[in-house]
């Protein structure tokens, strides 16, 4: 059981329970269980005490919180840094809205929760290993032995997991012709850099 300094969504959602308010079918419960449980197992490989190794799991169940929500009332509830998102991401900034709503004021994990999807120059450890895990999920079937191999280096390999997935994800969006957050380029600047 986890400490009583996590806020009670936090401790629920670390215990495998996500908010009244979520709106994600079954499919998408599943997809966060398995984030939840690829972020408990690698909190638990850093040996991280108890609390925060709640905080993980919680992250990787909160993120897709409000993802199947309508893109129409979710622009209503983000904030105006993200009204020009596109509609397929703004369930992280609205979810970690409503987690600061609720009275959540883990500075990491709502950061995590919020960027998930497109990076953030500033995200810690935590944030990283949200970024990476919601992309490595074994449920996705997608270039599978590549990914596998990725998961197998984390925890201890974050920042140059965290690197490969960037750039894979960048590539896509390139390949597509689509436009390039400036956060999300700020992330690559930040952790190519982190190379040298």
């Amino acid at each position: 059981m986890t400490g009583t300094g996590l806020h009670p969504i936090v401790a629920a959602a670390a215990e495998g329970d996500l908010p009244e308010w979520s709106v994600a079918g079954s499919e998408r419960r599943g997809h966060v269980r398995r984030v939840s449980a690829l972020m408990g197992e690698w909190a638990a490989a850093l040996a991280l005490c108890p609390d925060d190794q709640a905080r993980w799991r919680a992250t990787g169940l909160l993120h897709d919180a409000l993802r199947e929500e309508e893109p129409d009332t979710l622009r209503l509830h983000v904030p105006p840094v993200f009204q020009d998102l596109p509609d397929s991401l703004l369930h992280g900034p609205a979810a970690a809205e409503r987690l600061r709503l609720e009275g959540v004021d883990d500075g990491e994990v709502l950061q995590a929760v919020a960027f998930h999807t497109v990076g953030h120059p500033s995200l810690g450890h935590l944030g990283r290993a949200m970024y990476a895990a919601d992309f490595l999920e074994p449920g996705r079937d997608l270039l599978n032995e590549w990914r596998a191999s990725l998961r197998g280096r984390m925890p201890g390999q974050v920042d140059g997991v965290v690197r490969e997935v960037l750039g894979a994800r960048l590539r896509h969006r390139v390949d597509r012709g689509t436009v390039i957050r400036p956060e999300t380029v700020a992330f690559w600047n930040v952790v190519a850099g982190e190379r040298r």
